[in-house]
């Protein structure tokens, strides 16, 4: 039995077995719909911020841009603190905590005229985000058995693509009712829904040994996090200039390709969920970053609609297998106690990854875009050997374990 009263895990892909324990709990879709009521209010404030720094706080877009990024800084120096105390608290603290903060932040932004304090909210809006986020995967990974954790990720993550897709709509809306007041509380509620259903989520830390401290950067971690690190970097680079190339290629319609890449993730998360799990981590995610690969190199070598409509449906394939891969590798040998300092290490590359545009811009600038999705292809590349390798050396210790049985 494990610490939520469910029988013991099921077996790994390598073991052959069929268990299949259950995973759509009453606390797993509840810790999924606090994801979504989170991500909503991300999705209302990609909306309001830009219009609200260009316009009360008469801003450029560079500010724009730096009140937007502002928030991440806080959160990557804070992510593995937030790791190491929802080993040491508890998970279900830091969800309501994250959440709860979210909300004054949120309501304070309302009525705000002057860059320098916008961008101290947001700074501070990081730390919220470190600790909802962090918070969120490490209860994830409990919640879910070990058979199915594959499939939970894919599941799970859905929350968060939909709502960052919802959330800007809602803000349009809001906005156009009762003007970037309403967008700003609007997001606050979202938060505050996040709040209340995170507190009616079960703790899930096991009990901790006194003195036992879980490491600021987890070691294990770090391995297929560099993996998936490289699977952000192209997402992030794709979705910076995608829309751009949209209109050198001619399309009438740059939304288009974002809108492609959104629905094919959301449907290979769905109809593929149970397959992730059948398969080895590690070389699945190899399998993810050669598909990404390919992706972006249509997107760079094909220049017309056609091209990058199909390097980003083939990207989104690669991008739908890649994150559910590489998180179950991430927690595949990491203790139940130190989950949540993983999930600060391995989250930390998305602040790490969506990064990559600031140099891929300078290839894009001086080259092109097509170079930059081919710069994009060959981080890809990279990725796809490092996680190959980590798979090899994961059967030859297998192996060798097996041998010395």
């Amino acid at each position: 039995m494990n610490n939520h009263g469910a029988p013991a895990l099921g077996s790994s892909p390598a073991t052959g077995t069929s268990s299949r324990e259950r995973l759509l709990t009453p606390a797993f879709l509840r810790l999924t719909a606090a994801d979504l009521a989170w991500f909503v209010a991300a999705g209302v404030t990609i909306h309001v911020l830009p219009l609200h720094v260009t316009g009360p706080a008469r801003g450029g877009v560079a500010d724009a841009g730096m009140a937007f990024g502002a928030f991440a800084v806080t959160a990557l120096v804070l992510r593995p603190v937030a790791g190491r105390l929802g080993d040491t608290w508890g998970r279900r603290p830091l969800l309501v905590g994250g959440a709860l903060l979210g909300v004054p932040l949120l309501v304070v932004m309302a009525h705000l005229s002057a860059l320098v304090p916008i961008v101290l909210v947001r700074l501070a809006a990081g730390a919220a985000e470190a600790a909802f986020f962090v918070a969120s995967f490490a209860m994830l990974v409990d919640l879910a058995p070990r058979s199915r954790r594959g499939e939970a990720l894919s599941y799970n993550s859905l929350g968060l693509y939909l709502g960052l897709a919802l959330g800007p709509p809602l803000g349009e809306v809001l906005v156009s009712a009762g003007g970037l007041v309403a967008g700003w509380y609007g997001a606050a509620a979202s938060c505050a829904v996040a709040a209340v259903l995170s507190a009616g989520l079960p703790e899930t830390l096991g009990p901790v040994a006194p003195g036992e401290r879980a490491p600021l950067v987890h070691r294990a971690a770090i391995a297929p996090s560099l993996g998936f690190l490289t699977s952000v970097v192209a997402i992030g680079g794709f979705l910076a200039f995608a829309p751009l190339h949209a209109v050198d290629v001619g399309m009438a319609s740059t939304s288009v390709v974002v809108a492609v890449y959104g629905a094919v993730v959301v449907v290979c998360r769905l109809a593929l969920a149970r397959a992730v799990d059948r398969f080895q981590p590690l070389a699945l995610g190899t399998f993810a970053l050669v598909v990404v690969a390919l992706g972006t190199a249509l997107c760079a070598a094909w220049s017309s609609p056609a091209g990058l409509l199909l390097g980003t449906a083939v990207l989104g394939v690669g991008v739908a297998l890649s994150t559910p891969a590489f998180f179950a590798a991430v927690f595949a040998r990491v203790p139940a106690a130190e989950r949540g300092s993983a999930a600060g290490t391995a989250t930390a590359c998305i602040d790490l990854g969506l990064a990559g545009p600031l140099a891929l811009g300078l290839v894009a600038e001086s080259l092109g875009i097509p170079w930059a999705f081919a710069a994009t292809c060959a981080v890809a590349v990279a990725g796809a050997a490092w996680t190959a390798r980590l798979e090899q050396r994961r059967r030859f210790v297998a192996a060798s374990q097996d041998a010395a049985s």
